[in-house]
Parts: structure tokens; sequence; C-alpha cells
């Protein structure tokens, strides 16, 4: 009797632990809306044709068909950065992987799967600006300020620089700004900054003095621990089967950035 109480009492565990808390789990939906960024080249970019392409849309790809029972059907939904949690909460996406960056604030509003790469917040500044040499010479610059993102915040209050903020909606209008002389760095992951080199040429340059680690993770509700645990296992596989070296490299092999192909160490779900 007491074999089969205890017998019992694992298999009530492991059916919990099955439901990820309640609600519909992405590990049983034929397809999956994923949001994206549509203004950052080289990790999500939405094309003429209304198709994305980047470094985060083929890592989109790949979970989604690597997710366990079967694979997925993909739609992309554009996000900008201010909105990513309530889109999440809400049930208008199923995932967000958009250079998301997970921090303790974001937890309480989401769950993170991950993270799928480790990036380092640098700075991007005008090839003629030669003073800019690290983040205290950002003191008293204009520097970009994205409404819904943590990394002008890393400059300002975990360094104390007093640089002059200049708010947008999107990365996309900071590199605008940068380059008509409307603000003077943009700092972020050197990931997201990379594309943005490639695309101006020697019109912008990069500081190469990175202040922090940003752990990209995929946001998933905080009730689908089955999806979260799923979505683990693919990004597993996705570094060692080789996928995640060839993407990183097809997106950055050129830009001269030190790459990591080794597989992250996880957050952990529930």
């Amino acid at each position: 009797m007491r074999l089969g109480a205890l017998g019992a009492a694992l298999l009530v565990g492991v059916a919990g632990c099955g439901t990820g808390g309640g609600g519909e789990s992405i590990a049983t939906k034929d397809t999956l809306v994923i949001g994206v960024a549509k203004d950052q080249p080289g990790l999500g970019l939405r094309k003429p044709d209304g198709t994305f392409a980047g470094f985060d849309v083929d890592v989109a790809r790949y979970l989604a068909a690597h997710v366990e029972n079967k694979p997925k059907k993909v739609v992309f939904k554009a996000v900008q950065s201010a909105e990513r949690e309530s889109l999440v909460r809400s049930g208008k996406v199923d995932l967000v992987i958009s250079s998301y960056s997970i921090t303790p604030e974001r937890k309480t509003k989401v769950a993170f799967a991950g993270p799928y790469y480790v990036a380092h917040q640098d700075t991007l500044v005008r090839q003629s600006d030669t003073a800019i040499k690290n983040v205290r010479d950002l003191s008293g610059r204009r520097l970009c300020a994205v409404t819904g993102s943590v990394s002008w915040q890393r400059v300002t209050v975990e360094r104390n620089v007093r640089a002059q903020l200049v708010r947008v909606p999107t990365y996309g209008d900071c590199l605008t700004k940068l380059t008509d002389n409307s603000l003077d760095a943009i700092s972020t992951d050197d990931l997201i900054l990379a594309g943005f080199a490639a695309q101006k040429g020697r019109a912008v340059r990069f500081v190469n003095a990175p202040i922090s680690d940003e752990r990209y993770g995929v946001g998933i509700k905080q009730s689908d621990v089955t999806g979260c645990e799923d979505v683990n296992k693919a990004i597993t596989s996705m570094y060692l089967d080789g996928t995640a070296g060839k993407l990183l490299t097809r997106w950055f092999g050129t830009t001269g950035l030190h790459l990591t192909t080794t597989v992250p160490q996880f957050e952990g779900c529930g």
C-alpha cells in the first residue's frame, strides 16, 4: 500500500508539471505567433516584401521546428521593446524572440526560456567622434534611450553616468538620429550594434568597451512551464547540432565580434 501511495503521488507530481500551471501550452499548438523586431539589422528586420530576416528570426524558426510533440507553423509579429511583456501576458504572441534581455524586473511579468545567446552591451558612435573611448565618456553626451529597453539604464543608473537622454520608440530611430547628428551614442547589445555598423559602414564605429552581459531569453507565459522546458531542449539541440554556430557566423561572422558557440547556462523554468 505504501508503494502504491508513493507511485500515485509521483504520478500526480508529473501530471502537475505537465500542465504548465494551467492554460494552453505552446507544446499543444499547431501554429506559434512569435514576436520579433522589425528594425534591427542582423537580428530582426522586416523586408520590403513583408517577410522577416535575421538571427532571432532564424532561431525562432528552429525552435518552432524542434519543440516536442510536432513541428509548428510560425506566424511572425513585429514587436517593439515597450510592448513585449504585455503581448506575452495577453496571449497575442506565444513567444518573444527579440534581443530580449532577461532581467529580474521582467521575470515578475513573464517567464524566460534560455538564454539562447549571451551578448554584451557596447557603444556605437559616429566614426568622426574619437573622444568617446568608454562608457564614462558619455557624460554630458546625448544618449539614445529606447522606450521599454533597459540598456540606457545600465549607463545612467547602474554606472551613474550623467548622459543626456534622447527618447525614441525603436533602435532604428537611434541609428537615424546618430547619423544625422541628433544624438551622440547608442549603447546596447553588441549584436544589435553589429547589424547597424554593417548597415552604415564607415559612418559609425564600435567603442569596443563592453559593460555587461545581456542574456537573450525567449519570453513565454509564466504558466507555461512545459513549453518553457521544451524550448530549452530545442535550444540545447540548436547548439549541439552546430546550427547556432552556423547562424551566428551567417549574420555576424564579418563584424569582428567574438561569437560564443557553447550552450549558455539556462535560467530554469517554473
